[in-house]
């Protein structure tokens, strides 16, 4: 045994299958330094459409700084509630992601953020994985997160990185608006046609994946394509089962506001994009999702006002929800949950809910088979 290596008086420091065993270790964003994404291909797809001009009069600058520090007063205290609660809370490292950088095929006029952890690495079992990020501006998004993982691997965990795409103009699909269907079917013959992303490398956002145990579904997206899900299944095939979905969204980026599981036989589900359950899913009980209270004219750089239904399990119990959004709330008290109201809605409007803004590093329980 090394010396470093985990034993029955340290625990691996990494441990998580699921997303609702009692939550114990966990990583929470920073958004101090954001900046704006400049305008390419790869925005248009998954941006909201009144949000184009935005970027491309802002791409490389700041936030309003009103709005960073909100939201940096929801994220402080949103840490000091799960504090509270006895989890360990890791931040990442403080990054100008507003400096440009690049590679020898392009250049970027900036970063974007390393507020949504839960969008640079997938946690399985206990290993970590990184993922590749799909848009340039994210080339580097994993680097504020290194500190926390050189700690983990130190301390016995397993950490591997997806192999670091190029991001050259093969990467990307431009003319796919053309030819996008309402659903990115796994059947799809000809996924370049329906996708920014094209299949020249392996591209993997770990947005794109939920975890159930012995099972993690993934979607391919605008930031995930098949080459990538590919290369996680090889990865992860001797553990887990990878089984990739597909849902009525014209334009997938991440599944944690279209298909949220809860505990053991039950999923929170989008309306508007889950017109029917995966078929490994046929006995399970669902709760749909209530229309949310985000105002039709709040500013919303990144996604959807679906993006209400980003919630958090604290355990199979408990559970994080946007302080406002009372439909939810009352929903899942009638369920037999108990939520935790929390503000969150500044963090709503540059992209994430309490489950984009955490990466869960360390839950209690191991690697059940819900579908056996």
């Amino acid at each position: 045994m090394t010396e470093n290596a985990p034993s029955a008086e340290r625990p691996a420091p990494v441990g998580s299958y699921n997303e609702w065993d009692p939550l114990e270790e966990v990583i929470v964003g920073v958004v101090d330094g954001a900046a704006v994404p400049p305008w390419h291909p790869a925005i248009e797809a998954t941006v909201p459409p009144e949000a184009w001009d935005f970027y491309r009069r802002n791409g490389g600058g700041g936030f309003p700084r009103e709005q960073v520090e909100a939201a940096r007063e929801e994220l402080d205290g949103f840490a000091s509630i799960l504090e509270g609660e006895g989890v360990t809370v890791r931040r990442p490292d403080p990054v100008d992601q507003s400096r440009p950088f690049g590679t020898a095929d392009w250049t970027s006029t900036g970063g974007s953020s390393h507020t949504f952890p839960r969008d640079i690495a997938l946690v399985a079992g206990d290993q970590i994985v990184e993922a590749t990020m799909g848009w340039r501006s994210y080339y580097f998004a994993t680097h504020p997160f290194r500190t926390i993982f050189k700690d983990y691997f130190r301390r016995g965990a397993r950490w591997v990185a997806a192999p670091k795409p190029q991001l050259t103009d093969a990467s990307f699909n431009p003319g796919y608006a053309a030819a996008k269907p309402a659903t990115m079917s796994p059947d799809d013959p000809f996924p370049d046609a329906t996708s920014v992303i094209t299949e020249f490398e392996p591209i993997v956002d770990a947005g794109d994946f939920m975890r159930f145990g012995r099972d993690i579904l993934v979607q391919r997206s605008h930031v995930t394509n098949r080459f990538g899900i590919e290369w996680v299944r090889r990865l992860l095939g001797g553990e887990f089962r990878v089984h990739e979905v597909a849902f009525a969204d014209d334009h997938p980026m991440h599944m944690n506001a279209t298909f949220v599981p809860l505990r053991p036989g039950r999923v929170l589900i989008n309306p508007e994009r889950v017109p029917e359950l995966p078929e490994m899913f046929a006995d399970w009980d669902v709760l749909v999702c209530p229309e949310p209270a985000i105002p039709a004219d709040q500013t919303m750089y990144f996604c959807s006002r679906w993006i209400a239904m980003n919630t958090l399990m604290l355990d199979q119990e408990r559970i994080f929800v946007e302080a406002q959004e009372t439909e939810l709330l009352r929903l899942l008290e009638k369920e037999g949950f108990t939520p935790i109201p929390v503000p969150f809605r500044t963090v709503n409007t540059f992209g994430g809910g309490f489950h984009c803004a955490t990466l869960d590093v360390r839950r209690r329980g191991g690697p059940e088979d819900y579908f056996s």
